[in-house]
């Protein structure tokens, strides 16, 4: 994927469908790295927690006034509506995302009266026109097989006036956590390099702005927004990956028990020194942009 920002676990049944469905068109995965989030029942463990900070700072540069009218294209478990409603408490948020298990989850832990969640794909929204005020993608834009035709439907539902946003991970040098372990996979085994999460669509500087443009949108701005992310351990990075989480996940756990090893070595090595183990830090950022509906 997107939270009252507490911890949200993602559950077994909830992260197939968007997740898989879409990285599978992105990244060209095979049929056991499909099953690779559904494996997860820690996901949230790994990435949820990115999200969850990012979350408010987005909602602070998208725009977002207490009253208005919201979509959260792409809801997941409910992160970003979470945020909202936790700074934007009179604003009525309606969450989508065409993974039932995400909108039960969703519908379950998200109790805001203003907050309602429902199934929707991006691509073919079903709201009428110029509905929101507001319409917010929270890392969900790379992985809709289609991202001209959610931006199209994004701007439909949105009135003149109002604000369309996104932000995307920076998969290629701005998300250590992952750009960390795909330096070192590929050193371990340079053939899976094309499954690098740096060749992610959209998630380079510019290539928002450029699709929001390219959809009309006026008053164009796109700008990093960079995160800190504490870890207490190496384990507390490293056990998601094992197993399973995410296509890094998918990778770690195909390797022979030999060459985990070198890979969990070079891993130590890459964000602990020459210490045994301890807390460390790593730093994310994300591309997000936020285009105006013009008026006619």
């Amino acid at each position: 994927m997107k939270r009252l920002l507490g911890a949200i676990a993602f559950p077994l049944l909830t992260v197939v469908a968007l997740l898989t469905h879409q990285a599978l068109a992105q990244t060209k995965t095979t049929e056991a790295e499909a099953k690779m989030f559904a494996a997860s029942a820690g996901y949230e463990h790994f990435m949820g927690r990115w999200s969850r900070l990012l979350a408010p700072p987005y909602v602070a540069f998208a725009g977002v006034k207490n009253g208005d009218r919201v979509l959260d294209v792409g809801t997941g478990t409910g992160s970003l509506a979470a945020a909202v409603g936790a700074s934007m408490p009179a604003s009525e948020i309606i969450g989508v995302d065409p993974s039932e298990g995400f909108i039960a989850y969703a519908q379950k832990h998200i109790t805001s009266v203003h907050a309602h969640f429902e199934i929707g794909d991006a691509q073919a929204l079903k709201f009428k026109d110029a509905a929101f005020d507001d319409t917010l993608a929270l890392l969900v834009m790379n992985f809709v097989p289609d991202a001209n035709k959610a931006i199209a439907e994004m701007r439909r539902v949105t009135r003149p006036q109002g604000i369309v946003s996104a932000c995307v991970w920076d998969y290629d040098a701005g998300m250590q956590m992952l750009r960390f372990f795909w330096d070192e996979a590929v050193v371990i085994e340079p053939a899976i390099e094309p499954k690098d999460e740096r060749h992610m669509k959209l998630s380079h500087q510019g290539e928002l702005g450029d699709l929001w443009r390219k959809a009309g949108l006026i008053n164009v701005n796109e700008q990093p927004l960079v995160i800190d992310q504490a870890y207490s351990s190496f384990n507390d990075y490293w056990e998601p990956f094992t197993k399973g989480a995410g296509p890094g996940g998918a990778f770690v756990v195909s390797l022979s028990d030999d060459r985990r090893q070198r890979l969990e070595a070079r891993m130590r090595k890459r964000l602990l020194g020459d210490r045994h183990d301890g807390p460390f830090t790593l730093t994310a950022r994300a591309w997000c942009v936020r285009g105006e509906v013009p008026n006619s």
